[in-house]
């Protein structure tokens, strides 16, 4: 499974004065996106940091296209483009309820084995999840 979507309700809290989601959110909208996508393939983020392997974001780029308001339910489209080696790379596609796209996202994220704090494969279990 390459791609994964999740849906959810702006809260409030969320929003600033306008009901505009505040930009810095779209960070956690894509992180939940990610760990809803590695869930979906059967491991949990936390069985890997339990394993000794770490994700840190190590770039991370959105275009904002439209805003999300307050009480928009909005879809999180996670998309995974090529096989991870050393480095994982994520697209994305935020959407609302009307299928307006809202923002595109790009991360890339490294997989970090925690005990010697170096960057280390792709664990064998994601790759053959993935069908690599």
């Amino acid at each position: 499974m390459r791609t994964n979507e999740i849906s959810f309700r702006i809260r409030y809290s969320e929003t600033d004065q306008m009901g505009v989601v505040y930009h810095g959110n779209y960070a956690q909208y894509l992180e939940l996106a990610r760990v809803e996508w590695l869930r979906a393939l059967g491991i949990s983020y936390k069985s890997m940091e339990e394993g000794g392997i770490m994700l840190p974001v190590i770039s991370l780029s959105i275009k904002y296209l439209k805003s999300a308001l307050y009480d928009d339910l909005i879809t999180v489209k996670v998309i995974l483009n090529k096989k991870p080696a050393v480095r994982i790379e994520f697209d994305y596609e935020i959407t609302n309820e009307a299928g307006e796209l809202l923002a595109t996202a790009n991360t890339v994220l490294v997989f970090m084995d925690m005990e010697r704090k170096r960057p280390t494969r792709c664990p064998q279990i994601l790759l053959d999840k993935l069908g690599y």
